[in-house]
Parts: structure tokens; C-alpha cells; sequence
């Protein structure tokens, strides 16, 4: 493959990765809810939430980023976020006046993201200010799990409170440009159907 080349393979090792990823999130689920394993819980959503560069690293340094890889990161990050809040919402881990917008923003993009999926254009190019985003809502949300599980809540509290206002910001911030970045392709679409048809 070209260096550089986005190929249409399936089985490469970053793909492994992302996958391994995504089975985490029922692992977490379970453990949380059905066996209120709440340390460990936490440890396999830092685990999880820090290999995220993994996959992407992997995939430039061998030379094998694929249509499927570049799908699948994000719905790892996004599903691993979303399970975080939400279950940490039924637990009471996580306060709702920060993981009720959160959640919003997540189905906002998932709207976006299957919009562009049936009118059967590529997802959407990933910005950096979205991957920082990710990065400081992952940080608040780690930190919201420390404070239920750890001796040093008073240290853990008022970060996870910086933090998560500062990366919800910075969520929706990115939400508003990947709309743009939406309409952009999504106008693209249209004026080459107005082409063909003249």
C-alpha cells in the first residue's frame, strides 16, 4: 500500500485495537451496574479512555489506516464517553447538569453522523479541537469516577468540576464546526446532482 493510502482492508492490528475498545464498553457496563464493581469499573474506563491514541498511532506507523478503522475510533471514543455518562448518571456518579448536555451533544453528532451516512457520503474528517474535546471530557469524567472511589476527593472534586464545564464547552464548540463541516459536504453532494442532471 501507498504510504499514506486509505485502504479498504478489515483485519489489521489498529482495527484489533478499536475493536478490543469497543468490547470494552459492555465489560464496563456490567461491572458497574450488575456487580457495582465501581474501582474497577473506573480502572477499565481509564484503561480504555487512554489507549485511544493507540489505534491511530498504529494505523500511521504500520501503514494500515482503512474506511474501517477511521469509523471505528470514533465510535469507540463516542460510545465509551456516552456509557460513562450515562451510567454514571444512574449511579449518581456523575452530576446531571453535566452529563445531561453531554448526552446531547452526543445524539446531536449521531444525527450529523447518520444523516451523512444515508445521503452516502464519508464521515466527517476529525478535527483536533475534537480529539482535545474528547481528551478533557474523558479527564472529567475519570475525575467524577475518582471521586466516588478514591481517599482523595477533595483533590478529585474541583477538577472534575473545572474540567467538565471547560470540555463541555469545547464539545459543543466542535459540534458547531463539524455542522458546518456537514453542510460543506452535504452541499458538495447537491451541486454535483445539479451537475449531472445539467
Amino acid at each position: 500500500m501507498i504510504a499514506g493510502q486509505v485502504s479498504d482492508r478489515i483485519v489489521t492490528i489498529p482495527n484489533l485495537v478499536s475493536l478490543l475498545r469497543l468490547a470494552a464498553v459492555p465489560v464496563f457496563w456490567w461491572l458497574l451496574l450488575a456487580e457495582d464493581r465501581v474501582a474497577v469499573a473506573t480502572i477499565l474506563l481509564i484503561g480504555v479512555s487512554w489507549t485511544d491514541w493507540v489505534d491511530g498511532y498504529l494505523a500511521r506507523r504500520l501503514d494500515q489506516v482503512t474506511r474501517l478503522g477511521k469509523a471505528l475510533d470514533p465510535i469507540a471514543d463516542r460510545l465509551m464517553i456516552a456509557s460513562a455518562v450515562v451510567a454514571g448518571l444512574i449511579t449518581g456518579i456523575v452530576p446531571a447538569v453535566i452529563g445531561i448536555p453531554l448526552i446531547g451533544r452526543e445524539v446531536y453528532m449521531t444525527v450529523i453522523t447518520l444523516l451523512l451516512a444515508i445521503r452516502k457520503r464519508p464521515p466527517l474528517e476529525v478535527r483536533y479541537l475534537g480529539k482535545l474535546a474528547t481528551f478533557v471530557v474523558y479527564g472529567s469524567i475519570h475525575s467524577f469516577y475518582l471521586v466516588a472511589v478514591s481517599f482523595l476527593e477533595s483533590l478529585f472534586r474541583p477538577i472534575a468540576w473545572v474540567t467538565s464545564i471547560l470540555g463541555l464547552v469545547m464539545y459543543w464548540v466542535v459540534a458547531i464546526r463539524y455542522t458546518t463541516d456537514a453542510r460543506a459536504t452535504l452541499s458538495q453532494l447537491e451541486s454535483g446532482a445539479v451537475l449531472e442532471e445539467s
